[in-house]
């Protein structure tokens, strides 16, 4: 028996469970989850974690939601730096790091029918390119890249490419975040954070008081009938389905596009409505391909944990 501690570290919790490697299950058996600011370092969490098992991995594979290079990284919306050498060194014989879109791309084939929610299109071309996008504290973005030599992953930092505003709404928004940020990402739109800026973006244009929200607020007012926080809401899925076209045409993802993070599981109801179709399929010329593209939201909560235990180690 191989023992694998997998994890799924992003900016505000992580995530962790283990495998036994050598019976490969489709499904994750008792995790547990810890707030990133409760610990000082990943090991401490880690610590945490096992103190509460007496099952003993060996290997240790974590997912995280940052740039990984040389078997480092570190978080983008957290404190905390990472090393495959710091995990070999709390007594792990073989250990690896990847980005988080890297291990939800290598759950695809672990996910079942019950793991994802359609959103839209028409069912998607078998054993093409999928892409994935996903809004949670930041934005994620990868792709299980195929053809028929094989399958391969995409790894990216596509949550931070120039927001492209597509109306004049838009382009006010972007106008108020770059006099406020500078240079204006998907993220700091398509993110938790984000869907606080463009509430307040949304009503600083229509010369409405700023009121500081926190995501779930805005979601709140929305649901109680409030026109901001509604047409908030609205333009985030608008603005979101037009970066997975923008995305599903950058990757030629016929095999069509998967929403992670942990939003879109929230928003379903509103995914479906038909603004974020809408902005998928507004390409101009375009407009046919991404039609013909599936969009499903990932509803499994420990995508990135199936793909860690799927992913390849080097002892």
């Amino acid at each position: 028996m191989t023992l694998r501690l997998v994890g799924d570290v992003g900016g505000t919790n992580c995530r962790f469970a283990i495998f036994d490697i050598q019976h490969p299950a489709k499904e994750v058996v008792a995790p547990q989850a810890f707030k990133v600011a409760d610990h000082a370092t990943l090991e401490d969490a880690i610590y945490r974690y096992l103190q509460g098992t007496d099952r003993k991995p060996t290997q240790a594979v974590i997912a995280v939601a940052g740039t990984v290079k040389d078997g480092q990284a570190e978080l983008t919306n957290a404190p905390w730096d990472m090393s495959e050498a710091g995990l070999r060194g709390h007594g792990f014989q073989a250990a690896r790091l990847l980005n988080d879109y890297e291990a939800v791309a290598l759950s695809v084939d672990l996910l079942t029918d019950e793991d994802l929610g359609d959103i839209g299109g028409v069912a998607g071309a078998p054993k093409s390119t999928i892409a994935i996008i996903g809004a949670g504290t930041g934005l994620g973005v990868g792709a299980l890249v195929r053809d028929r030599l094989g399958d391969a992953v995409a790894v990216t930092e596509g949550g931070h490419i120039a927001f492209a505003p597509t109306d004049a709404v838009e382009i006010e928004v972007l106008k108020i975040l770059t006099a406020r940020f500078g240079r204006v990402s998907l993220e700091r739109i398509l993110s938790g954070p984000g869907l606080v800026n463009l509430y307040q973006a949304l009503a600083e244009a229509g010369g409405h008081k700023v009121d500081d929200l926190k995501p779930e607020e805005i979601q709140d007012r929305a649901d109680r009938g409030d026109n901001l926080a509604d047409q908030t809401l609205k333009r985030f899925c608008r603005i979101y389905g037009a970066a997975a076209g923008d995305f599903a045409l950058a990757f030629g993802a016929f095999g069509g596009v998967y929403l992670g993070g942990g939003i879109a599981g929230k928003m379903m109801p509103r995914l479906r409505a038909g603004e974020f179709r809408e902005g998928f399929e507004d390409k101009g010329r375009f407009r046919d391909y991404c039609a013909a593209i599936p969009t499903k939201a990932i509803l499994q909560p420990y995508a990135a944990l199936l793909g860690a235990a799927a992913a390849r180690i080097n002892a």
